[in-house]
């Protein structure tokens, strides 16, 4: 697979994602595919947490900012909008086993990610991604921290 057919199949999987078509996500995901952030495994198990994804931010929207190919690897930089309209089960950062279910707030958000794919065959096989989690949480009320708008970065 050449580096610009790897980045076509992560913008068709980013697109299935964006229009909830699961049935493309046989065609673009292996079936031993691995989700390394979330410790899920497959197909059917990817289509279980989109599901869930859906049914609590039913706008969930993924936007490609940047993306970088090199051998059987495709890096995204993604923004993430949504509002919060289901209840979310999770476990709060920070808190190791704290586990919680937040109400639907009816909250819009904004978030940042970065992803990482291997492709193999034509077949999305693993996937790695990190977050914005701290600011996830935080535009959900979950968590509160203020940031310095004036405080510059060096």
């Amino acid at each position: 697979m050449s580096l610009e057919e790897n980045k076509t199949i992560i913008h068709r999987f980013f697109e299935a994602v964006n229009k909830r078509n699961q049935a493309v996500i046989d065609d673009l995901v292996a079936p031993d595919y691995i989700d390394h952030t979330l410790q899920r495994r497959g197909r059917k198990d990817l289509k279980k947490f989109l599901t869930f994804l859906f049914k609590t931010f039913p706008d969930w929207h993924e936007i490609t900012e940047d993306i970088i190919a090199e051998g059987d690897k495709v890096w995204i930089r993604v923004k993430y909008t949504a509002t919060h309209k289901g209840e979310w089960r999770g476990s709060l950062p920070l808190i190791p086993k704290r586990n919680y279910v937040l109400p639907p707030t009816g909250k819009k958000i904004t978030f940042t990610g970065i992803h990482i794919y291997r492709i193999v065959d034509s077949k999305i096989v693993e996937r790695e991604r990190v977050y914005d989690l701290l600011d996830f949480y935080n535009q959900l009320g979950v968590i509160e921290y203020k940031r310095f708008p004036d405080e510059k970065i060096s």
